[in-house]
C-alpha cells in the first residue's frame, strides 16, 4: 500500500507555482519539494488544511491511497 501525492497536478490545475503556494501557505519550498515528489513520511494536518484552502481544493485531491501488489 501507498499513499501517493498529487500536489504537482492541482498546481499546475491551479495555474500556481511553488513559490505561490509556498508564501500563501508559509511552508518552505523545500518541505513542499519533499511533499510534491512523494518523499515525505508525514504530513500535518494544519498544513494539509493550508494547502487545501490555499488551492481551493480537498484532502483527496491532493492524496491517494492505493494498493501495491
Amino acid at each position: 500500500m501507498a499513499i501517493t501525492v498529487h500536489l504537482d497536478r492541482m498546481l499546475a490545475e491551479r495555474r500556481m507555482s511553488l513559490t505561490e503556494l509556498s508564501d500563501a501557505v508559509g511552508v518552505t519550498i523545500a518541505n513542499l519539494s519533499i511533499l510534491k515528489t512523494g518523499k515525505a513520511k508525514a504530513v500535518r494536518f494544519t498544513t494539509l488544511e493550508k494547502i487545501c484552502r490555499a488551492l481551493d481544493c480537498q484532502p483527496g485531491d491532493i492524496l491517494l491511497y492505493e494498493e501495491q501488489d
